[in-house]
């Protein structure tokens, strides 16, 4: 199984003046004593190199004990070059060293300790699902029964498969790779109504990842589960009647919703898709049509991009929604929250996926992402009082409109994508040192570091340690009450949580943006606040009898439980929270895309499938 995980071998670089030949003068060690004699006594002596017949070379023999030693003299043996060894290190130099080398370990087997309690806890969320919900969506841990909230096709199952097989736990990729095989080809085709959006980055991009992780077009794919070709398989079958939501519609933006059974598609019930719904299936679709090789998939969701690049925006940044009939955006709020989020995220993710400058024709991405995100430092980046924390506010009237200090756990996703965008899944330290980074990227990184800090406080802020949904914050002409119940965090007056806004869904965002800035910084503050998360997860909503819950209130201990394990607890916040802790080495960033669900999709121009 691990064979088949991406891993990739980190280049060993040695430092060649280590290992320079000695110079002249050091020649005078070798000899010892009189260095006149010496050089004498070597020029002048004959030498008794002798090679025989079988070609043994007798200037080297054995003396009584048994050693081999060189018995070879004269100007040969003087003008030899000296052997290639290892510097020596002072006494000091080695206890330093060693020092070093037992902290390195210490702290690697630290982390390794921690992502093997990540994935115990993976283990104790699947074994609720397996034991009272296998085959539903969605696991209600407190009543102990299972729910079809996403149509019914097993979402937990498939959002679950792909960390089961990074994390390599064989016996989850059986399991989960075995109901697969048996029912959901069958789901597919009898059930009603799925959600585009919701479908495509759960179960095709798990399917699609299953697939690529368990061998894919590889000789030797791995032994656990079905084989790749029933993932492909069934993505196939899956993105076939998705593709009327793309064809029933008279505009390149597609219905929202589609009738699996009978190959139908229509809109929401008002007429309008989310913008963010109807621009992340890029990422999807362009890997199935590589591996499939029907380029139909591919077409159809990229039509979606290259409408929206003709739409006008307000500095980059566009309205919520949009309306399949018109082709045109609808209303004017504006914000990186819901319905917006994950148009910003495939702007840059699609570009990496094919290769980013490679690709010039699809450079139209990156330079709309580019000029989004100039929009929000300069439209919705604000300051809180008064400690100064950063945060993205939203426009709900557009940009002539007021502006809400509002910030959704959602888009705790930036910060990662900001990071991912200035060096391009390399870490800081490269990037920097091969000049790689320009204003723009480092105005970015800078605001990526400066947003998470603020994610992870709306986190420490409250008196389980875990977020709430929702996140107000004190501005110059805007303050209310909003208790976050942590008397001792500095930032009680800069965080207002409502009332209503109190309920944590277990969500991914804010150790998705850990993972990926300490990947790319390598700054280890980002696993201490990744474990500190993890453990207020352990601690207040976890079930003794399997699964994990969400929460009705951060603020208030003990909180209240909500009874719903959501996909993308397993899909997305053990995954990250796994990797995190990990090697960097384990689905590298800049061989890899993570679709918004957390599915790893490999970069399609760099040869890695």
């Amino acid at each position: 199984m691990s064979k088949s995980l991406p891993y990739s071998v980190k280049d060993v670089h040695y430092d060649n003046a280590k290992f320079r030949q000695r110079s002249f003068s050091k020649h005078r060690e070798i000899i010892g004593g009189n260095y006149a004699f010496g050089l004498a006594y070597l020029m002048l002596t004959p030498s008794r190199h002798v090679v025989s017949s079988h070609g043994v070379d007798h200037t080297r023999i054995k003396d009584k004990n048994n050693v081999t030693v060189d018995t070879s003299t004269g100007i040969r043996r003087f003008f030899r070059r000296a052997p290639r060894l290892p510097p020596r290190l002072s006494p000091d130099e080695m206890r330093t060293s060693n020092k070093s080398t037992l902290q390195l370990d210490a702290e690697a087997s630290k982390w390794m300790g921690k992502q093997q309690q990540v994935r115990e806890a993976f283990i104790h969320a699947w074994s609720g699902y397996k034991t009272y919900a296998m085959g539903f969506d969605e696991l209600m841990p407190l009543s102990k029964r299972g729910t079809d909230g996403l149509g019914g096709l097993g979402a937990t199952v498939v959002d679950a498969l792909d960390t089961a097989m990074i994390m390599d736990i064989r016996e989850i990729v059986s399991e989960a790779g075995s109901w697969i095989e048996t029912h959901l080809a069958e789901r597919i085709s009898q059930k009603g109504q799925v959600n585009l959006f919701e479908t495509t980055i759960r179960v095709l991009g798990g399917l699609l990842s299953a697939y690529h992780l368990s061998g894919g077009t590889s000789v030797a794919p791995t032994s656990v589960g079905p084989k790749p070709s029933v993932y492909l398989k069934t993505a196939t079958m899956l993105a076939d009647r998705l593709l009327s939501a793309f064809s029933s519609s008279p505009t390149p933006i597609p219905f929202s919703d589609v009738t699996l059974r009978d190959n139908t598609s229509h809109p929401a019930p008002d007429g309008l898709s989310s913008t963010s719904e109807a621009s992340t299936l890029q990422l999807e679709f362009n890997y199935l049509s590589d591996v499939s090789g029907d380029q139909k998939y591919s077409l159809e969701a990229m039509k979606v991009l290259e409408h929206m690049k003709t739409l006008p925006k307000v500095e980059g940044l566009v309205p919520i929604y949009i309306s399949p009939q018109t082709g045109e955006f609808s209303g004017q709020n504006i914000r990186l929250g819901s319905r917006g989020d994950s148009y910003y995220e495939y702007l840059l993710k699609v570009w990496l996926q094919q290769g980013a400058h490679q690709s010039s024709n699809l450079t139209y991405l990156y330079n709309m992402y580019e000029e989004a995100m100039k929009g929000v430092r300069h439209l919705l980046v604000r300051k809180s009082v008064p400690n100064g924390l950063v945060f993205v506010g939203e426009l709900p009237y557009g940009a002539s409109g007021s502006f809400s200090p509002k910030m959704d756990h959602l888009v705790c996703f930036l910060p990662g994508t900001l990071a991912l965008g200035a060096t391009k899944g390399m870490t800081k330290s490269k990037a920097m040192k091969d000049n790689m980074l320009s204003f723009e990227d480092l105005e970015n990184l800078r605001l990526a570091e400066d947003l998470v800090k603020t994610c992870v406080e709306t986190y420490f802020v409250t008196s389980t340690g875990l977020a709430p949904e929702i996140a107000y914050f004190h501005v110059e002409d805007y303050f209310e009450e909003g208790y976050g119940g942590n008397n001792g965090s500095k930032f009680l007056n800069d965080i207002i949580i409502k009332p209503a806004d109190r309920h944590n869904l277990l969500r991914p965002e804010t150790v998705e943006s850990l993972f990926v800035l300490y990947r790319i910084t390598e700054d280890p503050k980002y696993r201490e606040w990744g474990w500190q998360i993890f453990e207020a997860f352990e601690k207040y909503t976890k079930v003794d009898s399997g699964g994990y819950t969400s929460l009705d209130d951060v603020t208030s201990l003990p909180p209240h439980k909500r009874d719903k394990m959501e996909t993308f607890f397993l899909g997305e916040t053990l995954k990250y929270l796994y990797l995190l802790f990990g090697d960097s080495n384990l689905v590298p960033l800049d061989k890899f895309v993570f679709n918004t669900e957390a599915h790893p999709i490999p970069v399609i121009a760099r040869g890695v499938y």
